[in-house]
């Protein structure tokens, strides 16, 4: 298959499970209309809003594009899918944070954020955790908890997750541009989404029940 075959292939994956799942499409992702709720993955390819996966709210696009294929024959591909959803419940705990895996790469931290290490010792050996100097780690050293810690090391997969712009993202690297790859993409980022709701509702944080406001389709609720 050449690549303009495979980008059409992926495309037509998408969309038809969204189609299947009752998600909105988009090739694009735009903008929300004016005064309503701020939309989640502008500008994003083969975009998908909705419920994303079992009590996930929220949108997913191509990440990690790459330009492939020959002289007469190239296309843009993801490499990885990004999945998002606003939480500003979270953000208020911690404001920003940023956990990539590192296991076979070699990674250097930035110089304007902040390394947090946790006692477990295989976490610190699969993904550096970072926030901007500008905030306390001691934040999100409390909001993870050892159980929080062992479930995100069971995970399969190269996968990054964080808070920023009062948003929980989570990318997750493609293995293969496939239907199955995709359908677990999305329930790994459902499951982190569930994982840190029951970690804030441990530690007695206001939380948001899971709704269509996550995905930015209705304002969140009042009271």
């Amino acid at each position: 298959m050449g690549a303009k075959q495979e980008a059409q292939a992926w495309v037509e994956t998408v969309r038809k499970l969204g189609e299947r799942n009752g998600l909105t499409y988009e090739p694009i992702g735009g903008i929300n209309p004016k005064d309503g709720p701020v939309a989640l993955c502008v500008g994003g390819a083969n975009r998908l809003t909705g419920q994303l996966a079992d009590g996930f709210w929220g949108s997913s696009c191509d990440a990690g594009e790459r330009e492939v294929g020959g002289l007469f024959g190239k296309a843009v591909l993801p490499t990885a899918i990004l999945a998002k959803a606003h939480m500003p419940d979270l953000a208020k705990v911690v404001p920003a944070f940023n956990v990539e895996s590192i296991e076979g790469r070699e990674v250097v931290t930035q110089r304007f954020a902040r390394k947090v290490e946790f006692e477990s010792i295989d976490f610190n050996r699969r993904f550096l955790a970072t926030v901007p100097r500008q905030y306390d780690p001691v934040a999100l050293r409390e909001l993870f908890s050892p159980g929080f810690l062992e479930w995100t090391t069971t995970m399969t997969g190269e996968l990054d997750f964080g808070v920023n712009d009062r948003q929980l993202w989570f990318q997750w690297r493609l293995r293969e541009r496939s239907e199955a790859e995709l359908k677990e993409a999305l329930r790994n980022a459902g499951q982190l989404f569930r994982r840190l709701h029951a970690e804030m509702d441990e530690e007695g944080i206001h939380i948001y029940p899971a709704g269509p406001w996550h995905a930015g389709l209705e304002p969140f609720p009042t009271g």
